[in-house]
């Protein structure tokens, strides 16, 4: 039984596919259905059982995806162990995103400085949903992600890195611009531009908006926030976005923000680690470098909102 083998297997039972499971550990699919076939000849049974449209664990491969995940585990963190043991600057770090915000504007001021200290360091990043990464970490295939809070995964430690508030966005011509805020009834009759279903920032707009007794009209619905300002700047729809998200185009009047009354909507980022797992001298770095950036923007940007906010007093509030 082999480490490969195993990787191999785990990897066809957390996507479901052969072809999937060979995408991810970089392989052809009749590569990865050989060394399938090889571990199931050393077994003596079946792992899989080949359905219309997916492949199924057998008992035996029920019992075995258990254990295979601990030893994949065990020796990614050996290796860890190991190569810190060569120095300091070595090691190696998997790191995931389920924020487009993350990647492009935080993400690459962290990894500046982690060089700084892990110069000769193996770092590779993966952008995914956040339960797409939560599964990967699960699986030994990431070592952290800065997913959505909260996770509910059993295995899984989290963080919270920074809080933001859900404000719905419009182009400068809709008939609306010049409000300062909207109701859930007004909202509700639009044509609303949305994040794709399963995330948990469309999970807490459709909570809002079932507790408000509404029902919605979503026209769109987009994986990234880029794309949802993109759609309504150019007036096809309003949508709900973190304020962070459209703080540049409302400052420089490509969109116009509403405060959403009667709501106080959070989004929430965090990091995502095994629980109880072995942290490498350069994750406890990364970690430590995440705290401090998000840290810094909360300072900087509770001075700014202090100054510039226009927010009306006295409105309702909906927590989760």
């Amino acid at each position: 039984m082999e480490i490969r083998q195993l990787r191999a297997f785990a990897a066809i039972a957390d996507s479901g596919t052969f072809t999937a499971g060979a995408q991810r550990v970089h392989v052809t699919q009749a590569a990865i259905s050989m060394q399938i076939k090889q571990l199931e000849t050393e077994l003596g049974t079946k792992l899989f059982v080949r359905a219309p449209r997916r492949v199924i664990l057998t008992e035996a491969g029920e019992q075995l995806l258990h254990r295979a995940r601990r030893i994949l585990r065990e020796h990614d963190a050996a290796l860890d162990e190991i190569a810190e043991l060569a120095g300091a600057e070595r090691g190696r770090l998997r790191i995931g995103t389920a924020s487009a915000m993350v990647t492009a504007d935080i993400l690459p001021n962290i990894l500046q400085n982690l060089r700084k200290q892990h110069a000769r360091a193996e770092i590779t990043v993966l952008s995914a949903t956040s339960e797409a990464l939560v599964e990967q970490i699960l699986a030994g295939e990431l070592d952290i992600a800065f997913v959505s809070l909260p996770v509910e995964a059993r295995g899984i430690q989290t963080e919270r890195l920074s809080e933001d508030q859900l404000v719905a966005i419009a182009s400068p011509r809709h008939r609306l611009a010049k409000q300062r805020t909207v109701n859930a009834y007004t909202l509700a009759g639009e044509k609303l531009i949305l994040g794709e279903r399963g995330g948990n920032t469309r999970r807490l707009i459709d909570q809002f908006f079932a507790q408000a007794g509404v029902t919605l009209s979503v026209s769109m619905e987009l994986s990234r926030q880029a794309a949802i300002r993109r759609m309504v700047e150019e007036d096809l729809g309003v949508g709900i976005v973190p304020l962070r998200s459209a703080r540049e185009d409302v400052e420089q009047g490509r969109l116009v923000r509403w405060w959403i009354e009667g709501a106080k909507i959070n989004w929430e980022l965090g990091i995502a680690r095994l629980s109880g797992g072995y942290e490498s001298p350069m994750m406890q770095t990364f970690v430590s470098l995440s705290r401090k950036h998000f840290e810094s923007e909360s300072e900087n940007g509770s001075c700014r909102r202090a100054k510039t906010s226009t927010r009306p007093k006295g409105k309702g509030r909906l927590r989760r």
